[in-house]
């Protein structure tokens, strides 16, 4: 990715550059993950498309893209030369400890210094933390902001109804999973099993099966 420093662009111009250095990125290498400044507000960037332009309109691109502190979606849409401000997050490998109704705290497992992250900018990967679990929490100067969470968990289902071979494996049936949310799973799933599910919709992904589970 080609990134710009803004004060090489203001020593060449024979301006005096400010004391600190200025991330930028070109609009049409933007990235999944990469983290905009935008008005002050941080947003993460989800997926990014390039859309040639017809005739006279020149092309653009489309992002989609999340609010750090907020977890609320945009899609903004630039020109493909378009600066945009990069921000870098520091990451630190935490433990989830517990969530309340407003937040989930984590603890550094070296220091034992306990911080608390906002559940809307969590988002749907609340659902899925559990205790003990390894997450690397996300820093924004020195603020505890996010969490680095996979698209896809497996989970293990805790009760569902019997598996009816006769239907086809395209017909669903509802099932709790032992975290308790609920979702729909084909025929064939039994209680008991492990699922694949994506973390953003919490819909049913595959089964995984026995010799391919993670440990």
């Amino acid at each position: 990715m080609l990134r710009l420093l803004v004060s090489d662009e203001l020593r060449q111009s024979g301006r005096q550059a400010p004391a600190f250095e200025v991330l930028m990125v070109i609009a049409s290498q933007l990235r999944p993950g990469t983290v905009l400044k935008i008005s002050n507000d941080l947003f993460k960037v989800i997926e990014s498309q390039y859309h040639l332009g017809q005739g006279k309109m020149p092309g653009s691109v489309h992002a989609k893209l999340r609010h750090v502190l907020k977890g609320t979606l945009k899609e903004l849409r630039f020109r493909p030369e378009e600066r945009l401000e990069e921000t870098q997050l520091q990451k630190q490998d935490m433990e989830y400890l517990y969530s309340d109704a407003d937040s989930a705290t984590f603890m550094n497992p070296r220091t034992y210094d306990q911080v608390s992250i906002r559940l809307e900018a969590i988002g749907a990967a609340t659902t899925f933390l559990q205790p003990e679990m390894k997450v690397p929490v996300e820093f924004y100067e020195g603020q505890p902001v996010s969490i680095v969470f996979p698209e896809i968990v497996e989970v293990k289902i805790q009760t569902t109804a019997q598996p009816v071979h006769q239907q086809q494996d395209n017909t669903y049936k509802s099932a709790t999973l032992d975290n308790g949310l609920e979702l729909m799973v084909p025929q064939f799933i039994k209680s008991g099993e492990t699922i694949r599910v994506e973390v953003a919709s919490g819909k049913y992904v595959d089964r995984v099966r026995a010799d391919s589970k993670r440990f």
